[in-house]
């Protein structure tokens, strides 16, 4: 069924049948009410894709993420095709790992779709490089580019962040008062994010007083048994610690089976702060504290920042949402 078959049986033209399907003003109510008739006989449903080619918007947004698994990203994309669907646009989504190339290949692959804009989710899409960055901001002179927890300064890119660094800066500062004078660091990745947090727990030891010590700062993958088996090597190896703030949960939760794995009272003996309020954190006994990035207003203020560029209102550039920290049984502040 196309739009030839819609256009023999209600007896008019080809360009009649694609002005109604385009809203156009310049058809008759009569004409109007007969073709979409013959289109609910016919149950005739017009391409999106070719339908926008007429209407200058096919009413889609790209999606990208490097990981739908993870328990932080497969939230953003729930809450972003929610708020999507909210002003009547579908998404597609795209998972694109975490090489370089495949990234490329993805953003292309939407753009090859005429979507109307492109959102990134989380903060793994900002290159180390400059350079490498180049095909994000060529692609922003043809459509709006939106980063969620990711910054990369551009015309047309639109950035909404959390303040990570803050956020860890004001952790760490309160496992210091608490009594920590040795706390481990962990973190999963180089990421815009991911080092804007080490910054923070930086800030905070220097501002207290504190050494940063290279030894007391480790990457780790995002995994439980992987961060456990790291600090039973660190623990076994003579390193001494009284507190692990850390960049995901995932991690928090591979400290707290460490503490129990070496006999180690939490929060007495070992105090832990996860990131993200995940649901691992209250998964876990005793209860991960844990700083919540606010991945829902993120993503809100995403979608609504998006809506103001398509409606040509004065957006900002850069919006930034403070985190909050959700205190429970694995610290004694």
């Amino acid at each position: 069924m196309n739009i030839y078959d819609v256009s023999r049986k209600a007896g008019v033209s080809i360009a009649t049948v694609s002005r109604v399907l385009n809203g156009s003003p310049n058809v008759s109510e009569r004409t109007r009410a007969l073709v979409l008739e013959v289109m609910d006989q016919l149950g005739y449903t017009p391409n999106v894709f070719a339908r926008g080619l007429g209407l200058g918007t096919i009413q889609t947004i790209g999606i990208m993420c490097s990981d739908s698994s993870d328990p932080y990203l497969a939230h953003a994309i729930y809450y972003l095709e929610q708020g999507l669907r909210g002003f009547g646009y579908d998404s597609i989504l795209c998972c694109t790992g975490s090489s370089l190339e495949t990234k490329q290949k993805y953003f292309d692959l939407l753009r090859s779709k005429k979507v109307d804009a492109i959102i990134l989710a989380g903060s793994k899409f900002v290159e180390n490089r400059p350079e490498d960055n180049d095909y994000i901001i060529h692609a922003a002179k043809e459509l709006p580019i939106m980063l969620v927890n990711g910054y990369l300064e551009g015309e047309n890119v639109y950035s909404t962040l959390c303040d990570d660094r803050l956020a860890a800066h004001n952790a760490a500062g309160l496992l210091i008062a608490s009594g920590c004078r040795s706390i481990l660091y962990l973190y999963t990745s180089h990421s815009y994010s991911g080092m804007n947090k080490r910054r923070g727990y930086e800030d905070a030891l220097k501002g207290c007083g504190l050494p940063v010590r290279e030894e007391y700062i480790y990457q780790c993958p995002k995994d439980i048994l992987s961060a456990k088996e790291l600090l039973i090597k660190l623990h076994t190896g003579g390193l001494v610690f009284d507190g692990v703030l850390t960049s995901d949960d995932t991690l928090a939760v591979g400290a707290v089976k460490y503490a129990h794995a070496a006999g180690r009272s939490i929060p007495d003996d070992l105090s832990i702060v996860g990131y993200n309020n995940s649901s691992y954190a209250v998964c876990t006994d005793p209860e991960l504290t844990s700083i919540d990035s606010k991945i829902e207003a993120l993503c809100t203020t995403t979608i609504n920042t998006l809506m103001g560029v398509f409606n040509g209102g004065n957006v900002p550039s850069r919006t930034t949402i403070a985190a909050d920290l959700i205190k429970r049984a694995t610290t004694k502040f």
